[in-house]
């Protein structure tokens, strides 16, 4: 047991160490299940363009790919997951996404349509004493760099619902972000692929960079 103790404190110290090193590359998270995760390729490499433009970061034009199960995933503070379908986590893969998380990383996912039902029972593989809880539209993430007033935008219309955003929290961090029926991804994707109004795209944009900004600045 103190070993397995040991070895969990310096696999964290470890990861918080890679992850301050490497903090200018964020990824895309490759998963299993049959959920498309590749959908919205232009959305993320649009995004850190704007980031970079807009707001002064200096994150790599290519999102790496990553898998749930790597240890490759310690080297990225930012992890972005997306897609419509099935979400499945093994045992392995929760086990490791829970240490990435609980070391100093975050995770972003972007509900691109149906993705609610299936992330929500693989979240107690990750965390089974945790749960979701809405962000009040007075959360920071709304407010910086741009104001957010009414809180996360709606991109897509889908079912009729209001846009939410649910996060998980670790000794009061947010570590997980669920972005509920806005579809950002969508309004991140070159404006030819969906034909959004300009400020459709821009209020997409900059949700998008209030995310990157906050877990960057914490």
């Amino acid at each position: 047991m103190i070993n397995q103790i040991k070895r969990i404190i310096l696999l964290s110290f470890f990861a918080f160490s890679v992850i301050q090193l490497n903090a200018q590359q964020i990824a895309v998270l490759k998963y299993q299940g049959g959920g498309d995760w590749y959908a919205n390729p232009t959305a993320l490499p649009n995004l850190i363009t704007f980031c970079n433009t807009e707001i002064g970061s200096s994150i790599e034009s290519k999102p790496a790919t990553v898998e749930p199960s790597s240890s490759d995933i310690f080297q990225y503070p930012f992890i972005h997951m997306t897609g419509h379908g099935n979400v499945f986590f093994s045992p392995q893969e929760a086990k490791n996404l829970q240490q990435y998380l609980l070391s100093g990383g975050f995770l972003h996912i972007d509900d691109n349509y149906g993705m609610y039902d299936y992330f929500k029972k693989e979240l107690p593989k990750i965390f089974p004493d945790k749960q979701f809880v809405e962000l009040p539209t007075t959360h920071p993430i709304f407010q910086d760099p741009f104001d957010f007033p009414d809180g996360l935008p709606k991109i897509h219309e889908h079912d009729g619902k209001r846009p939410q955003a649910f996060g998980v929290y670790d000794n009061n961090r947010l570590v997980l972000l669920f972005t509920f029926e806005s579809d950002l991804g969508d309004g991140w994707e070159n404006q030819q692929v969906h034909n959004d109004p300009e400020e459709v795209r821009l209020n997409a944009l900059r949700m998008g960079a209030n995310i990157i900004s906050y877990v960057f600045k914490n």
